[in-house]
């Protein structure tokens, strides 16, 4: 006799109305901020679903059917899966509640099926959790739960600069800095120290961080291997708990706190270049080195950046990316030729400066109440003078080697 699929099923009372469930499961920015790390949909019948982690899992699928606010459902064929499942999301509001049911069927039988379904469970009860408190509140627990390391950055070690670093090993993650008072420092790790292995994963650079970190929580403590130039060495590393900004309750709160901190670190900018010559300001330290100029252009090109982001999370559309991108020269060059002195590059930074605070200000009270978007937004401006602060440390060493050396 045929053996039946095996169905999943899960349920998840949510204090927020079925439209704004209904687009966590249609909307790919809406899908990264509680399920996955990169997501594509196009919510039609026939139209493509496509779901990535960092832990190297994807799926791909179409919707079949939709009603929204009401329900819908999609195909579903993970990495390695030996045939495609379906996904059944069924929405039942109530007062300002909306009771969600998610059917995961179609699921074969067998070793693997069963393996697979442990899987599907796992993964679908820590999601709805999630996005229980994204939607009721805001944090994502992803972000909330996740260990770090406190690290400031780092470079890739490839085969090419290994050998210049004076490594024995051909990969890793050179550390840029350590933040004071976490776990990288407690446990002896130095700027310039190039991470190679965290717990049981080998670190080949910064992208390599993400699976290392993955099922960890802060507080849990792991093995590192790190080499200070030829010298390898060992320890013991605590994960330090993420450090979580007090997001004020209105977007005018909100902008006053980011003002006030642009305030503070446009006055250290300010400081710093006082005096300078503008030669000093223009030379580099070292050939493949930023001079004072450029890290204020890059600033200036971040800030810009800042209100692009703040613009797709109001629209609702914000992009995918992969990584980061690169320090590309031709940008900096481009805003230097408009702006070719420190004092026209400070002003300008205050400009853009200026418009980031005005852009939150000018954001409508819906978006406040869109808890998933605004606490993202809310969790990433206040470090954005983190940034510059680094950058100020940059400047500061620059423009002391520029005048000395």
């Amino acid at each position: 006799m045929p053996t039946k699929p095996l169905v999943l099923k899960f349920k998840q009372v949510i204090k927020a109305p079925a439209s704004a469930v209904y687009r966590a499961f249609t909307s790919s920015t809406a899908l990264r901020q509680w399920f996955c790390d990169a997501a594509q949909a196009d919510p039609r019948p026939g139209g493509r679903l496509y779901l990535w982690w960092h832990s190297g899992y994807y799926t791909s699928g179409e919707f079949i059917a939709l009603t929204p606010d009401k329900k819908l459902s999609f195909t579903w064929r993970g990495k390695g899966e030996p045939a495609p499942t379906r996904v059944t999301v069924s929405l039942a509001p109530k007062g300002d509640s909306t009771t969600l049911t998610v059917t995961h069927d179609q699921i074969g039988r067998g070793r693997l099926w069963a393996s697979l379904a442990t899987e599907y469970a796992r993964g679908w009860e820590a999601a709805l959790l999630n996005l229980q408190s994204v939607l009721e509140a805001g944090p994502d627990l992803r972000i909330v739960r996740r260990p770090m390391l406190g690290i400031s950055g780092g470079d890739d070690v490839t085969p090419g600069n290994a050998a210049k670093l004076g490594l024995p090993v051909k990969a890793g993650l050179q550390l840029e800095g350590v933040i004071e008072g976490m776990g990288a420092q407690a446990a002896g790790l130095q700027p310039k120290d190039v991470l190679v292995k965290l717990g049981d994963k080998k670190i080949a650079g910064y992208s390599s961080l993400a699976d290392a970190l993955a099922g960890h929580r802060a507080g849990d403590v792991v093995p590192v291997v790190f080499y200070r130039g030829a010298e390898r060495k060992t320890a013991q590393l605590k994960f330090s708990a993420r450090p979580l900004p007090d997001i004020p309750a209105t977007t005018a709160e909100l902008a006053e706190a980011v003002r006030q901190r642009y305030a503070e670190s446009d006055a250290d900018l300010a400081k710093a270049f006082e005096g300078v010559p503008e030669a000093a300001a223009a030379r580099r330290p070292a050939p493949d080195a930023w001079n004072a100029l450029e890290n204020l252009a890059h600033l200036i090109l971040g800030e810009r950046d800042q209100t692009v982001f703040i613009a797709e999370l109001l629209a609702g559309n914000e992009r995918w990316y992969d990584g980061y991108g690169t320090n590309l020269p031709a940008p900096n060059e481009a805003v230097i030729a408009v702006y070719p002195t420190a004092p026209k590059l400070l002003a300008a930074l205050k400009r853009t400066e200026a418009e980031t605070v005005a852009l939150i200000d000018a954001l409508p009270p819906e978006f406040a109440a869109r808890k998933d978007s605004y606490w993202r937004l809310g969790m990433v401006l206040p470090f954005l003078t983190m940034h510059i602060y680094e950058h100020i440390d940059q400047i500061k060493a620059t423009l002391k080697a520029a005048q000395t050396g």
